[in-house]
């Protein structure tokens, strides 16, 4: 608690909203895969859409990496300061990653935060994100081909994004990290 008092004092910006720090001006992530697959510039969580235009309504894919251009693009972009609390947080869009069921083949969407368990999601050591309630279940990139994007040179690449079974044997589809750009 002091040194809450003492950041406070320091920065009011700074403040507790159910438990969870939260700073406004917090460190902005990009949640990748670490393979590439079959996009040397890498994959990324991303909404689907165009950056500022992009539609939370249609949920979560993965997506080319912008930092490739120099920056984390808005519509790439997650709170660092909330994944560690579990909640993958999209400032911009003010929504939270949200799996559509606790079941295998889940997509995964976008709703306001609202802390119900299908927003849990943990970030562990080894990489694999999974929902808190339901362990077994891991985001999962497709294994499915990519698609070809709207943009980029060469163009950017897309695939689709789910729940799935951990799996060692599926690594390759279901090993994440953060990085700041």
């Amino acid at each position: 608690m002091y040194v809450f008092l003492i950041l406070s004092s320091c920065n009011d910006k700074v403040f507790k909203e159910n438990d969870i720090m939260l700073n406004p001006e917090a460190k902005m992530v990009e949640i990748y895969s670490v393979n590439s697959l079959d996009e040397p510039r890498g994959f990324c969580l991303d909404i689907k859409g165009y950056k500022e235009s992009a539609d939370i309504k249609k949920g979560l894919q993965v997506h080319t990496c912008y930092s490739y251009q120099g920056n984390i693009a808005i519509d790439q972009a997650f709170s660092f300061e909330r994944i560690n609390f579990g909640e993958f947080y999209m400032t911009s869009f003010d929504v939270c990653m949200e799996a559509e069921s606790m079941t295998p083949y889940s997509s995964i969407n976008l709703e306001p935060c609202s802390k119900i368990d299908l927003q849990k999601f943990i970030l562990n050591e080894n990489g694999s994100i999974f929902l808190e309630k339901n362990k077994n279940l891991c985001l999962t990139i497709s294994s499915e081909f990519s698609r070809e994007g709207g943009g980029g040179n060469p163009p950017h690449l897309i695939r689709n994004l789910t729940l799935d079974y951990c799996d060692t044997n599926r690594l390759k589809y279901q090993n994440w990290a953060t990085r700041t750009k």
